[in-house]
């Protein structure tokens, strides 16, 4: 389940939005989710529910947007508002494939295309649970019209253009729990 919320709050609010949408996706589940829920971390900080270890979560929110996904399977997300594109950052986390695309494009592509391959960095290694201390330029992405190419077969990757292309939102679900 996938719940994206659009909304205008303060910069301290949004976490809580966040965890209110996980709220709302584990009602599917028949899981009261609240602030006494037994929670567990792995060693990276990764969370999961300690009573139901078969129920995957993640949540992501930046300034104008949250989002929340659970699924049966180890999954991560993340929703960025567009952002500028940076290519120092690009050196440092985009596989050379990834980079040679970027500056294929217009000037005026480049900042969309750069939040979408951020944002399907972010969704793996959040998937994985290692954050940003996986070396994100060993996973590539490259599109083929609507079609997301990864070169991880173990997952299964979805992104969402939302409100006019103003925001990115970048799913991954692992199918084979051996990286």
């Amino acid at each position: 389940m996938l719940l994206i919320s659009l909304m205008e709050l303060e910069h301290k609010e949004y976490h809580s939005h966040a965890h209110k949408l996980l709220r709302e996706c584990l009602k599917t589940y028949r899981i009261d989710y609240n602030e006494d829920t037994p929670v567990v971390k792995n060693d990276m900080g990764k969370p999961s529910l300690a009573e139901h270890p078969d129920i995957h979560y993640n949540i992501s929110h930046a300034k104008g947007i949250s989002a929340c996904i659970v699924s049966d399977r180890e999954c991560g997300i993340d929703c960025e508002q567009v952002r500028q594109y940076r290519p120092n950052v690009a050196k440092r986390a985009f596989s050379e494939s990834e980079q040679e695309l970027l500056e294929s494009l217009p000037e005026s592509e480049r900042d969309m295309m750069f939040t979408r391959l951020w944002t399907l960095k972010e969704s793996y290694v959040k998937a994985i649970g290692t954050g940003i201390s996986y070396p994100l330029n060993t996973v590539g992405f490259a599109f083929s019209g609507d079609e997301i190419i990864a070169d991880k077969d173990e997952c299964r990757f979805r992104q969402y253009l939302i409100n006019g292309g103003k925001y990115v939102v970048s799913v991954c679900e692992l199918y084979n729990s051996n990286r």
